[in-house]
């Protein structure tokens, strides 16, 4: 990844795998709907093995407002600017789920104690765009930060997208043109060699704000499709369903910018689809794995989905790795042949069909009996595997275990009052295989102002779930 005038990132996926090992992470730690009246903050986290504060949190930054729901994080320049020797990565952009706030932070001056550079008001996305509830945030290859946003201003469901200047950060408006916009959204990632932006859907702001109730599924509150944009336009062209209650969230491509086609992640029929690029030039997708309901006791509902929340690609795009956070696993899959992938590693970390709990399970596809609950460090885990991330070489994966404050409350009442954990997974790149780092425990249960609900992890230098290459 040698040039004369480099920008951020790297030159190709390639050369990022090469890149340096992690030594800190950046994690939003979340205060709302735990009972403690503090501001959500970013945690620092040192994962350098050879430090004297391994696994511990070194610093923390404190947001000056209550209950924004700091949720998932990205760049103001990534890979998508490498070429650029004027862009440097050195602010975090942090949206609040909730408040519809965003912290622009700085990571440059100090990366181990970064600091609140600027705050966009959610009167700003609410009057200069007419949207609420930013969710992704990626950097564009311009210089400037595209977010996706889950509603509008009343709380209603609206998927349409914010612009901010990638130097001032203020909001210069929509990015979509056009009357036509999805009535949810969520996630997505772009890919200007196919002129494609795809976006997800999660679900209706006031609908999923504190819980999840099955029967907004049937009244059309959560979502079901995949939405195509015109790149160049930034038009709304199609929509691929997924079918009624799918909810996809995560939604990747191949890191590969040639590679026309991608894999997305279906949270309630916990299944993964992958999307292609037809001979016609429109979208298309197929469903390539399932994970089966087991039919429970005990539970909200006679049959509990796999619940697949998050979803990540190995920079190489030979892996495919995700979390279903209610049975409690992480699976890894060989994707050399996208069409057919291959379950190679599967590991347990908790979850809510293990041994000894409420739920009793009384038909499961998969397992022959219960998992036993997962102790580390004689730390009985609450919860169940949600955020994961990759280190860049593929050897480590890094997991959280809560999903949403409003959910966790609901369905880890443990995780709520106990705070949640980071784990570390090592990972065999040869053959496939997953296995708990006995040795890594990063306990958000023992913060200074009590429990804490700990969520995405970014890494200093950018990860496989935040860099485009175009």
């Amino acid at each position: 990844a040698k040039c004369g005038a480099c920008g951020p990132g790297y030159a190709t996926p390639l050369d990022a795998m090469k890149g340096p090992r992690e030594k800190i992470v950046y994690v939003p730690c979340i205060y709302r709907n735990t009972g403690t009246e503090k501001p959500d903050y970013l945690a620092t986290v040192d994962v350098d093995p050879k430090s004297p504060h391994y696994c511990q949190v070194i610093h923390r930054l404190p947001m000056p407002n209550l209950k924004d729901e700091l949720h998932h994080s990205g760049w103001n320049a990534c890979s998508s600017c490498f070429g650029d020797a004027t862009k440097k990565r050195n602010r975090l952009i942090l949206p609040s789920l909730i408040s519809s706030r965003v912290y622009v932070v700085d990571v440059g001056t100090d990366p181990r104690a970064p600091k609140i550079h600027k705050i966009v008001e959610p009167v700003e996305l609410f009057w200069k765009g007419n949207v609420a509830n930013p969710h992704t945030s990626h950097c564009l290859g311009s210089g400037e930060i595209l977010i996706s946003c889950l509603g509008d201003p009343s709380g209603n469901g609206k998927g349409g997208f914010i612009l901010l200047d990638g130097e001032t950060f203020e909001v210069k408006g929509n990015w979509e043109n056009g009357e036509k916009v999805p009535t949810l959204g969520y996630d997505f990632w772009y890919q200007p060699r196919h002129n494609v932006l795809m976006s997800t859907e999660w679900g209706t702001p006031k609908a999923l704000a504190n819980g999840f109730n099955p029967a907004d599924v049937e009244k059309g509150h959560y979502g079901r499709r995949i939405n195509v944009w015109d790149w160049s336009t930034h038009t709304y062209v199609q929509s691929i369903d997924l079918g009624k209650g799918s909810i996809p969230l995560e939604i990747r491509f191949l890191h590969n910018p040639e590679a026309a086609e991608g894999f997305v992640g279906c949270a309630l029929d916990s299944a993964v689809h992958r999307f292609y690029k037809t001979e016609k030039g429109d979208w298309a997708a197929e469903k390539v794995i399932e994970v089966p309901s087991k039919k429970v006791q005990g539970w909200l509902l006679p049959d509990m989905p796999g619940l697949i929340t998050d979803i990540l690609i190995s920079l190489d795009d030979r892996f495919l790795y995700f979390s279903n956070w209610l049975h409690g696993d992480i699976r890894q899959y060989d994707i050399s042949n996208t069409r057919q992938p291959k379950l190679v590693g599967q590991v347990f970390l908790g979850g809510s069909v293990t041994k000894g709990g409420p739920v009793t399970v009384v038909e499961d596809k998969e397992l022959q009996c219960q998992p036993e609950p997962f102790v580390i460090k004689g730390k009985k885990v609450p919860g169940g595997p949600q955020m994961i991330q990759l280190s860049l070489d593929g050897k480590r994966l890094y997991v959280t275990s809560s999903l949403y404050s409003g959910w966790d409350k609901q369905f880890y009442p443990d995780l709520v009052k106990e705070g949640s954990v980071m784990l570390q997974i090592d990972v065999d790149t040869e053959r496939g295989g997953l296995k708990v780092n006995t040795n890594f425990l990063v306990d958000f249960g023992k913060e200074p102002d009590g429990p804490v609900l700990a969520h995405e992890i970014r890494y200093p230098g950018g990860d496989c779930t935040s860099d485009i290459w175009i």
